[in-house]
């Protein structure tokens, strides 16, 4: 699999969770293989029953930091890479700029001690970001 998708299972949770941005590929529903056609447009395929959006890492991230306005940052190299997520805890919508801002933050960190790649990293916040909106 190409490694600038998220796996099947990730991309099933996002469209469950809402997810409705363009993709140029799919997923077959219950099949991991994409679905390539002749001519590529950007389509919501999650508008379908049968497809799954195919997305993108970056698609996926910033989706929750549009919507959630959750702040991610996978930090690392090729191995021992970790991720923060920062939920805004406390949000001034009356700034001086016109802009909201953000007071105070929560910030969530992979604490599992566990030595991982980059892509591991990414997975694994990936992952946490579809708990903590699951639970919300």
């Amino acid at each position: 699999m190409i490694k600038e998708f998220i796996p099947y299972e990730q991309a099933l949770e996002l469209k469950e969770l809402g997810f409705d941005e363009p993709c140029m590929f799919s997923y077959h529903r219950n099949n991991t293989d994409y679905i390539d056609s002749t001519y590529v447009e950007l389509s919501n395929y999650n508008a379908t029953k049968k497809l799954v959006s195919a997305v993108l890492y970056q698609q996926a991230f910033r989706w929750f930091r549009e919507k959630y306005g959750y702040d991610i940052h996978i930090r690392g190299a090729i191995f021992r890479a970790s991720y923060v997520i920062g939920i805004p805890k406390e949000i001034n919508i009356k700034s001086v700029d016109g802009y909201p801002l953000v007071m105070s933050w929560d910030y969530i960190i992979d604490e599992t001690g566990e030595r991982k790649t980059y892509e591991e990293a990414e997975l694994a916040c990936l992952k946490k970001l579809i708990e903590i909106v699951k639970n919300k």
